[in-house]
């Protein structure tokens, strides 16, 4: 097994890498806890797990940038992480029915547009073109990230803050909304790099 030399190592377990690293790891304890939607303590630690990731998700990216420690790997993970994190809670809330009827399509729409945009931008990469993230972009994801902690606290939210739920599922549209017009954005962008074969 070849070693990595020391630079390598040292960019490998930089604090920005470390706390994506970390949010992979919240994302299987977020879906744990999850399995136990009639428990409050279960509700409350996974909406700390959720909160600390969702936190790490803005940090890693500005500690990279702000200490010049950006590497290949961080720029790999982040997104994968972003996408793991927001898929798998919407699907474990689907399936404890905190997310049901036609809020379903709501969470079709995030999850579609996440495959949609992780497909173009594998094809932009391959013709080496980058989109810059919208101001949009960053309202749906943090619309995105508070619907689903509102909608983690659940029935233990209620017994705290009245409409715990219905505040989660407006947010879920919120961001939803925002989900379509930044999906069709990115979709028009993209296809001004397409070749004509």
């Amino acid at each position: 097994m070849t070693e990595l030399p020391p630079k390598a190592r040292s960019k490998h377990l930089s604090l920005p890498n470390i706390l994506t690293y970390g949010r992979v790891v919240a994302v299987p304890v977020v879906a744990a806890l999850l399995f136990w939607p009639d428990a409050d303590w279960a509700r409350w630690a996974g909406l700390g797990v959720f909160a600390v990731a969702a936190i790490t998700d803005f940090f890693d990216g500005y500690l990279a940038r702000a200490w010049s420690q950006q590497s290949a790997l961080g720029r790999m993970l982040d997104p994968i992480a972003d996408k793991l994190l927001v898929a798998v809670c919407l699907l474990m809330l689907c399936a404890d029915q905190q997310i049901y009827g036609y809020s379903l399509w709501a969470a079709i729409i995030i999850l579609a547009r996440e495959i949609l945009v992780s497909g173009l931008r594998e094809f932009l990469a391959e013709l080496r073109v980058s989109i810059p993230v919208s101001a949009v972009a960053k309202w749906k994801t943090t619309a995105q990230l508070l619907a689903i902690g509102f909608l983690i606290a659940g029935p233990a939210g209620e017994k705290v803050l009245p409409y715990t739920e219905t505040i989660g599922l407006v947010l879920l549209w919120i961001a939803a909304l925002l989900t379509l017009y930044t999906g069709w954005d990115y979709l028009q962008a993209s296809a001004k790099h397409v070749p004509d074969d």
